[in-house]
């Protein structure tokens, strides 16, 4: 079970490092541009591409930071077994709940 998880922590790691340069990106670009805020959901309102871009950065940032975060309530905390699953269940399930309300509300019509 933690070579899964060490596992799929470093390949969340991986996806999301080039979308957060991406992401970083594009804020330099939206700010040196002057864009205001409604022009920025003016592009973003509507767009699939969109979607998928920060969907799938939701999805690969919530996985990981709940391994992290299993992590440190193991060690920290002295959580184990079902007490130790079920907290990071709830943190996953919190994470991919308000990070899709946050993709939704960007790029929804």
């Amino acid at each position: 079970m933690t070579l899964k998880l060490y596992m799929a922590q470093r390949i969340t790691a991986l996806i999301m490092a080039p979308l957060v340069l991406m992401h970083i990106a594009v804020m330099i670009y939206a700010i040196q541009g002057g864009l205001s805020a409604a022009e920025i959901l003016g592009r973003t309102q509507g767009s699939i591409l969109w979607f998928l871009f920060y969907g799938t950065f939701v999805v690969a940032v919530s996985i990981h930071a709940a391994i992290g975060l299993r992590t440190v309530l193991s060690e920290w905390a002295g959580l184990c077994g079902t007490g130790l699953n079920a907290a990071a269940w709830t943190i996953l399930a919190l994470l991919l709940i308000l990070g899709m309300q946050a993709v939704y509300g960007v790029t929804a019509t």
